[in-house]
Formats: structure tokens, C-alpha cells, sequence
């Protein structure tokens, strides 16, 4: 008979289903963050950004490249299809800074895609391969088939990342980096070099007017409001001349349809002009005020959004979440960093040709070539002799002479030496010592020579690139102020309900469905409520209106007896603030208090009652005024 298992037996291991739930997710939130969604610190790229532009400059020959060969290429890269690629280039394309286009590449504006693959070209940008390529200071990984090098970041001396901005959804987190200016952001990276306070704000392709007081540097919790323009062009006609970034012409007028469908706004049609430059006509309703509806628009439809900013990038391969001034100061450190790398290499470049130089004029002024004339027993024997023959000259050298300097030497054609080949030597040395030296002298002044480099930037690249979305703040819109009144309120006033939908019964007001009405009763109840069908109040209302929310002018005035006492009170009062749906007891809160007296004054004016006393009353006086202002 078989045993029967332990428990233990029956537990997974790591390597089990347990094991592959527990590191799998990890491993797939790890590589989403990590190569899909969020861009790096060092080039403002995503994995897929950064190997179609490395795609692109191996296949850069000046001309205009099908994407769809693009395409291909990149893949040899990305482990991932071709339409991934492909929107990805596209993306890239309609930013229009890395990547010079040609053919129709869509329009972020009014959602058109793009043409498909095999029918547009592109090719990197002059300003592209200034900018983000350099072999020399680039670090190398192999692409995922081990066939190829691939760079593990572009050496991007420029803030790329501010300039193009970046949205991705990763496992667990987002980012969302909005872009900026590029002329704006070459002078803060100027500014910060030079130890000076900068700000730099968002600003849109799609143009429009932007209200950033809320912008708070780019991190989480931070919104800015981002508006279309809207002008009159007649008292029944409103042109809408741009679209809010995110937003499309199609989405912004479904917008207004949906919004006048619902009755918060009144126009007769709305259509797109849109060619060239955006331009959606709203003809109004007849009797309708172009101003209201311009506040209407930007209050209930997509003519304002809020964008709420998010910036996470990857740090050492690890998500962080920073300020993107502090992105701008990383940009301009590594672009300073990069600069002095590249000195660097030139400076050593320039030392070994003026080594070299040196040493050809030295091999031909003094006649050292000769011993390749001489008959020496070998060929090391050769070399022995030349070294030995620059022995007396070696002082005048800044390193030693190798046995690669002395063969590279001999493989030099002999051949006469006219003094004019010495004098040609002499003029390379002075030009490389010139050269030297001013390498030298950028190195010592980084700063300097780093922010010449972005005001050249600036010089050629900056023309065009000026901004377009206007900076200003917003009033802020009441949208109730707004609201076309399109509902009507009713009320039953013995069974105490209100309503859009008691149409049999008092019709109180026309009201718009974003309105507080505040009721109250006979019995001291007071009570604000949104407006719906119907609601129940209390019964015996007294008193129905629109609640105006810190109204200070309208004042009501009260005359109730208490139900236990039988004591008659008076109160004057204003109702600035309240909790929705909630009842307020407006007496002393015994059963069977009754309002004698009520008025509503929207002027807030001092009322006299008059006020007869009962003849049984022992009061002398049986009838006087009463003032409640008093």
C-alpha cells in the first residue's frame, strides 16, 4: 500500500506555482517600470525611444529613411512588435525636435493618425545629432539577441525630458511630465550654471492660455489649468482658435454638444473649420449672451482641463519621483559632465597627433629615417636603431616613444625631405599647441564653456521654438453663475415635497440642475437640497428659494412660539454656509413649535411687525410695533 504524503511534501518551493506567483509579478512590475514606461534620468528616453534614434542614426546617411525600414531596424533593438515602434516614432515625429518628418504624420490637434509606415519618412534631426550622439561617451549593452551593441543611455546634452515631456502607466505607479519650452528651459539651464534662481513652466504645442499658480515645481498634488481660446466674432458668434493640451478639435466639440444637451449651455450648431489653424465655430441660441457662454464653455466643457503633473523617472535603476527644476539641474550637470568627458577625449586626441607630429618631424629634420637605409641584421634590430637614434630629442617629447609609434613611423613612404615639409610640420605642431591650449582652457572654465554651448544651442536651434501657450490667471468661474436656468422647480406645500417632477403642482422658479434650494417649515425646519424629482422637505413649507452659498445680504426674519413653553421668540438671521440634506431646527426644538411669522428680505432691510395682543392678556399695552432690527 502507497504512503501517504506529509504536509511538508505538499508545500511549494520557490521554484514551484508559489515561487512563480511570488517573483513573477515583481519581475513584471520591475520590467514595465524599467523598460517600458518610465524615461531615464540621463536622456529623457524610454527604452523604445532610445533604440529607434540609435536605429535611426546607424541608418543616417542626410536622406529621409520609410519608416517602415525604420521600423524594421529598430526591432533588431526592441524586443517588442511593430506597431509598438511605430506609434512610438510617430510620437516622436509630431514633437518635432529629434526627428525631421515628411509626409502626413497626423495632427495632435484634431486626433488624425498618421499615415501608415510604408508611405512616410523621417530622419534625425540636425539638432538630434548635435545634441544626443556620440559614440565616444556613450556606454554599450548588447541588444537582448547578443548580436548587437545597443547604448544603455544617449549621452543627451540638452533637457530633453522638459522639452518633449513624458506620460507612461507602469505597474504601481505613473509619470506624467509635462512639456516645456525650449528656448526657456537653454536659459534656465544658463541661469542654474551660473548659480542663479530660474522657474520654468509648462508650455504646449497646442498653444492656448495656461494658469500655473498651482504648478507647484512638477511634483504630485501640484494642477495646472490649461484654457482654448475663445473670441466673438459677432454677438451670435463664437470662435474657438485653439484646443487645450490633451484635448482634441472631436473632443472638445463633443463636449459642447454634451453640455448643451444637458442644458448648462444654449447654441444653435457648432462646427469645425479647423485647416492650418484651429478654428471651431459655436453659433449661439437666439437671445443669448456671448459673454455667459464663453464662461459656460470653460466651465462645462473641455474648453478648461486640469492636468495634474506627476514626474517620476528612473534614478539608478530605481523610480523617483522629483521637481523638475531638479530635473533641469541633473540635465545641466550631465550636460556639463558630458561636455568635459568630450574635452577630455580631445584633449588626449590632440596629445598623441602632437606626439606624433613631433615625432615625424624630429624622424625627418635629423635624418633618422636613414637607418632604414642602414643594413642591420633584423628588423627588431631596425627599430633598436631608431629608438636609439631619438634618444637626444626624447626631452622635447611629453611621453615616452613606443615600439607602435616607431613601426607607425617606418610604414611612412621615404622619400626626399624639402625644407617646405618641415615648415608644414612645424605649422600642424603651433596649430595643435593652439588647439591644446584652448582645450585647456575650457576644461579649467567648464562653466563658461558649458553655457556657451547651450547659448549656441540657442543661437541656431532657438528660431521658430518661441512660446506659445500664454501664461495668466484665471478668474475663477462660478458654474453656477453660469448655468442656464433649464429646469423648473415646483412644490407641494401641505405634503412638503419639491421638485422638478411636482408639475401638477406651485411652480416656484426656473432653476439650472447644479442650483441648492433651501426650504423651510411651518414647524422651524430648514433645509437645503439639491435639485432632483422630488424631495421631501417637511410638511406645511413656508417658504421655497435658490440658496445663494455665503450670501450675507438676504436676511430672514422669524416669529415662532415654542411648543412647550407657548412663549413666543423672534430671530433675525443670515444663512451663509450649510451642510447639504441635513435638518436645521430653527426653534427652541420642542414638538409643536409653530412659525407665527416668516419673511425672506433679499436686501436685508429692517422689517416692523405689528403685533396684537390677545384681550385676555394681562398686558396693558395690547398692540404695538415690534422692530426687529432691535
Amino acid at each position: 500500500m502507497a504512503k501517504s504524503k506529509s504536509k511538508e511534501e505538499y508545500e511549494h518551493t520557490e521554484s514551484g506555482i508559489g515561487g512563480q506567483y511570488k517573483t513573477w509579478f515583481l519581475d513584471y512590475a520591475s520590467y514595465v517600470i524599467l523598460e517600458r514606461a518610465v524615461p531615464a534620468i540621463e536622456d529623457g528616453l524610454k527604452p523604445v525611444q532610445r533604440r529607434i534614434l540609435h536605429a535611426m542614426k546607424e541608418m543616417d546617411d542626410g536622406r529621409f529613411n520609410k519608416v517602415a525600414n525604420i521600423i524594421g531596424q529598430s526591432m533588431a533593438y526592441h524586443p517588442h512588435g511593430d506597431a509598438s515602434i511605430g506609434d512610438a516614432l510617430v510620437n516622436l515625429g509630431q514633437k518635432d525636435l529629434l526627428v525631421d518628418t515628411q509626409g502626413n504624420w497626423g495632427d495632435v490637434r484634431t486626433g488624425d493618425e498618421a499615415a501608415a509606415s510604408r508611405y512616410i519618412e523621417a530622419r534625425l534631426s540636425k539638432f538630434a545629432l548635435e545634441v544626443a550622439f556620440n559614440a565616444k561617451t556613450t556606454e554599450w549593452a548588447l541588444s537582448y539577441d547578443g548580436r548587437k551593441n545597443e547604448p544603455v543611455t544617449l549621452p543627451m546634452k540638452f533637457p530633453l525630458l522638459l522639452a518633449q515631456g513624458a506620460e507612461g502607466i507602469a505597474v504601481g505607479l505613473a509619470t506624467k511630465i509635462l512639456p516645456h519650452n525650449f528656448c526657456e528651459l537653454i536659459e534656465a539651464s544658463v541661469k542654474y550654471l551660473r548659480g542663479k534662481r530660474f522657474e520654468i513652466l509648462p508650455d504646449f504645442q497646442t498653444g492656448g492660455t495656461m494658469d500655473a499658480s498651482n504648478y507647484n515645481d512638477g511634483v504630485r498634488g501640484g494642477k495646472i489649468r490649461v484654457r482654448a481660446i475663445i473670441e466673438e466674432q459677432d454677438k451670435k458668434t463664437l470662435v474657438i482658435k485653439s484646443v487645450p493640451y490633451g484635448v482634441t478639435t472631436t473632443q472638445l466639440m463633443e463636449s459642447i454638444v454634451k453640455a448643451n444637451d444637458q442644458g448648462k449651455i444654449k447654441i444653435k450648431k457648432v462646427t469645425d473649420h479647423t485647416a492650418a489653424e484651429v478654428e471651431i465655430i459655436v453659433e449661439l441660441a437666439a437671445g443669448i449672451s456671448p459673454d455667459i457662454t464663453i464662461d459656460a464653455l470653460y466651465a462645462f466643457t473641455d474648453c478648461e482641463v486640469s492636468i495634474s503633473p506627476n514626474a517620476c523617472v528612473i534614478v539608478d535603476d530605481k523610480p523617483q519621483f522629483m521637481k523638475v527644476s531638479d530635473l533641469l539641474k541633473a540635465s545641466a550637470d550631465n550636460t556639463k559632465e558630458l561636455l568635459k568627458r568630450e574635452l577630455e577625449i580631445r584633449l588626449a586626441e590632440l596629445q598623441e597627433k602632437w606626439h606624433y607630429t613631433s615625432l615625424e618631424k624630429i624622424f625627418f629634420e635629423e635624418k633618422i629615417y636613414k637607418e632604414l637605409e642602414k643594413k642591420h641584421e633584423t628588423w627588431d634590430k631596425v627599430l633598436e636603431a631608431i629608438d636609439k637614434a631619438f634618444t637626444p630629442f626624447k626631452k622635447q617629447l611629453k611621453r615616452a616613444i613606443t615600439r607602435e609609434d616607431i613601426v607607425k613611423l617606418t610604414e611612412k613612404p621615404v622619400r626626399r625631405i624639402y625644407k617646405l615639409d618641415i615648415d608644414e610640420l612645424n605649422d600642424q605642431i603651433k596649430a595643435l599647441e593652439a588647439d591644446i591650449k584652448q582645450v585647456k582652457h575650457d576644461l579649467a572654465n567648464l562653466v563658461d564653456y558649458a553655457v556657451a554651448y547651450y547659448e549656441n544651442l540657442l543661437k541656431k536651434y532657438g528660431k521658430g521654438r518661441e512660446r506659445k501657450t500664454e501664461i495668466k490667471l484665471f478668474d475663477i468661474i462660478q458654474a453656477k453663475t453660469v448655468a442656464i436656468a433649464n429646469t423648473k422647480l415646483y412644490v407641494n406645500r401641505a405634503d412638503g415635497f419639491i421638485g422638478s417632477g411636482l408639475k401638477k403642482d406651485e411652480f416656484v422658479a426656473d432653476v439650472s440642475d447644479l442650483d441648492d434650494i433651501i426650504a423651510f417649515t411651518k414647524g422651524g425646519v430648514m433645509k437645503v437640497v439639491k435639485v432632483s424629482d422630488k424631495t421631501f422637505i417637511g410638511k406645511d413649507i413656508i417658504h421655497v428659494a435658490v440658496f445663494q452659498k455665503n450670501d450675507e445680504r438676504t436676511t430672514y426674519n422669524m416669529i415662532y412660539a415654542d411648543g412647550k413653553s407657548g412663549i413666543s421668540y423672534s430671530k433675525r438671521f443670515n444663512v451663509t454656509g450649510i451642510t447639504r440634506d441635513k435638518e436645521y431646527d430653527l426653534t427652541k426644538g420642542s414638538e409643536k413649535s409653530k412659525v407665527h411669522y416668516f419673511t425672506a428680505n433679499p436686501n436685508g432691510e429692517a422689517e416692523v411687525v405689528k403685533v396684537v395682543l390677545s384681550p385676555n392678556c394681562s398686558a396693558r399695552i395690547k398692540e404695538f410695533d415690534f422692530y426687529f432690527e432691535e
